[in-house]
């Protein structure tokens, strides 16, 4: 059983682990994705509250219904889902960062050359830990 936090309401936390493992390509477009009531099995949740979750990925285009047999990644679910991500991290992140880099009085070349630096020094601390880039899987992949 997998453990959801307290923070977010239920049925987004489901829908955005089954939205990581599509980013992630875990779950491969045309692949099916687990019932409601596997989810809800798994979750330990309401069937509905599952539901709810599917629900939040059938609206944004990532799940299709295909009827008698279930839910699959939608075609073109996986690049959506990286292009939403990429907006939202340079909304929050990069534009942050240039604006705070500019109050400091800091250019677009220094500033390419600091985050240079900065992911080599951080690529030379992780070689001494396992580097081949594999973790746990955190969902249910059927």
């Amino acid at each position: 059983m997998s453990v959801l936090s307290e923070g977010a309401p239920i049925f987004s936390q489901v829908a955005e682990r089954l939205a990581e493992e599509i980013a992630e390509g875990l779950l491969a477009e045309g692949e099916r994705v687990p019932s409601t009531n596997e989810l809800a099995a798994y979750y330990r949740i309401n069937p509905a509250t599952a539901a709810k979750g599917i629900s939040v990925l059938m609206d944004d285009g990532l799940l299709e219904k295909r009827r008698g047999i279930g839910m699959f990644v939608a075609s073109g679910a996986r690049e959506r889902l990286l292009a939403r991500r990429r907006s939202d991290f340079t909304q929050h992140y990069v534009e942050p960062m240039l604006a705070e880099a500019g109050r400091l009085g800091i250019d677009v070349g220094l500033l390419v050359t600091l985050i240079r630096e900065s992911s080599q020094a951080n690529a030379s601390d992780t070689q001494g830990s396992d580097s081949s880039g594999s973790h746990a899987q955190g969902g249910i992949k059927a």
